[in-house]
């Protein structure tokens, strides 16, 4: 099976690849049966490097110039300008580059996995936010660290990929109150649930709403739901419903073409 990328209309620039890596085209097998991304998975590690250098190809760089960061639900971003080893990978969210042929990139498995591109300015930017990076500031961190790099902030343009949709994301009540209590009006991302005082939460509209809300130019969520598209996505809350004992992580990336 070839690899099946989504594709952004969003962020087809001149200058800038991308993809937002599907589970379609891998070599792992089990429950991790695709292209697995994800070293930090107990899939086999000589899998996850064939994953990853397809995506490399695919994105016209190195196995080596496709980097990842070890990711810690933080809202911490890092500067690059080349590659680090795998081995000794920054434990950040977001990466941001304006070196040409370096492809940075995030995993997820139903967490908010968004790229960014001023393409006029030539800077480049990945960030993994779930509801933790979201609420504490991974996003704005990240048009941040590309402001300081030299791009404009009404030009860049964000794209969310497959992310866990509301229908699928039930919470409890200490999780709404979390996010009320630090602001009244993050109410509205909120539905009721069919079970008591549990809640629907709408991670890609709070994620849209703190990037519009940090002035970017644009923002584009895929509307892509990880959680029932098993062909498709990995998701870490589907494969814990189902008792399963890991899970593999999607892989979005960006890079500015040589």
């Amino acid at each position: 099976m070839t690899l099946s990328p989504i594709q952004a209309d969003a962020l087809s620039l001149p200058g800038i690849r991308h993809a937002f890596f599907t589970r379609e085209g891998g070599v792992s097998t089990g429950v991790y049966a695709g292209l697995n991304g994800g070293v930090g998975s107990r899939d086999a590690p000589e899998a996850v490097g064939e994953n990853r250098a397809r995506m490399a190809q695919y994105l016209g760089v190195a196995p080596d110039d496709l980097v990842v960061p070890f990711q810690v639900h933080s809202a911490d971003v890092l500067l690059i300008d080349a590659p680090f080893r795998s081995n000794d990978r920054p434990r950040v969210d977001g990466l941001v580059t304006r070196t040409v042929g370096l492809a940075i990139g995030v995993t997820g498995a139903d967490c908010g996995i968004v790229l960014m591109a001023d393409a006029e300015a030539a800077v480049v930017g990945a960030v993994h936010s779930g509801w933790k990076g979201a609420l504490t500031g991974a996003l704005e961190a990240t048009v941040e660290t590309m402001v300081q790099a030299g791009a404009r902030r009404d030009a860049i343009t964000a794209v969310l990929g497959p992310t866990i949709g509301q229908a699928s994301y039930e919470v409890g009540p200490e999780f709404v109150d979390r996010f009320v209590s630090i602001e009244q009006t993050n109410a509205r991302f909120f539905a009721p649930s069919p079970r008591q005082d549990h809640a629907l939460f709408d991670l890609p509209a709070f994620i849209g709403a703190r990037l519009t809300g940090a002035g970017i130019g644009r923002f584009v969520g895929l509307g892509l739901d990880t959680y029932p598209d098993e062909r498709r996505f990995y998701s870490y809350r589907r494969a814990t419903h189902r008792g399963e004992p890991d899970y593999g992580r999607l892989v979005a990336a960006i890079a500015l073409a040589r």
